[in-house]
């Protein structure tokens, strides 16, 4: 393994033990692990679910961090964060945290399985949330690690927004996609991120949106793909297929840290040919 004194941020929409959804947390815990303890430095982000427990994860908020206003959709919603260790690790989570968007005891599904009709806006909420946060730690990531549709907007503000600020335009972006059902998104969604400054032009296949676009999406933007899943529906495996860029083949438990370790390196070191 040769990646050393990297810098990593992670950023997923769920991480064990804080969630129990399967692969992607699992993947979320133990990768930034395995890339810390092999000598780099890592940096995680999730978001703040009202159904993670706080007194038996230990969550405190980080005031320093805390207080910034997010716009999203025309009003000012307040940005909280929160941090907490991994127990037995030397590993601190982030999270991202807001009283509309994250207090409902449920990830992005009800009790139901029904989706929430504004996880467009919590997704947007979490991704401005993790940059803005990032910048004020004063941390430049040479890699930004993204898992789950609710970190696909984080290229599109990267690569459109914050793209000369000093934080960001030199990171790699590695976009892991999971098997996951599409889910519908809000019709608005479009109009949002016109209110965000987007062009219309690069929002041109979000008409009727769906996770599976906002994964389409955050791979068109990012510089490199991993196959998070062993095996994907047909429109996110021919997507997988068509992209002209490095696609990371699904890794085993065995050699999850140094099959992306190794992959990391070589995204950086293609930048530098």
């Amino acid at each position: 393994m040769s990646l050393k004194n990297a810098k990593v941020l992670t950023v997923s929409q769920s991480i064990h033990p804080f969630l129990e959804e399967p692969e992607m947390a699992t993947v979320a815990r133990q990768l930034p692990q395995g890339i810390l303890e092999s000598g780099n430095e890592i940096r995680v982000f999730m978001p703040k679910f009202g159904c993670i427990n706080e007194r038996r994860h230990q969550l405190h908020e980080v005031i320093r961090l805390s207080g910034m206003n997010l716009i999203i959709n025309d009003t000012d919603h307040a940005l909280l964060i929160k941090v907490a260790s991994v127990p037995n690790v030397r590993m601190q989570v982030y999270f991202i945290d807001n009283e509309e968007y994250f207090k409902r005891k449920s990830t992005w599904l009800d009790k139901d399985d029904k989706f929430h009709p504004d996880n467009d806006e919590r997704a947007l909420f979490f991704c401005r949330g993790v940059l803005e946060t990032v910048r004020k730690l004063g941390w430049v990531p040479d890699i930004i690690h993204m898992h789950g549709w609710m970190t696909a907007f984080l290229p599109l503000y990267i690569r459109h927004k914050f793209a000369d600020d000093p934080h960001f335009e030199n990171a790699k972006l590695v976009f892991s996609v999971y098997d996951e059902k599409p889910e519908a998104l809000d019709k608005g969604m479009v109009k949002k991120l016109t209110m965000e400054g987007f062009d219309a032009d690069l929002l041109k296949d979000l008409k009727k949106p769906t996770t599976e676009d906002l994964y389409k999406l955050g791979m068109d933007l990012s510089d490199a793909v991993v196959r998070g899943s062993a095996k994907f529906g047909k429109g996110l495996d021919s997507a997988i297929k068509a992209m002209d860029k490095p696609v990371m083949a699904h890794a085993g438990e065995e050699e999850l840290v140094s099959a992306h370790a190794d992959f990391y390196q070589s995204v950086l070191e293609e930048a530098l040919v």
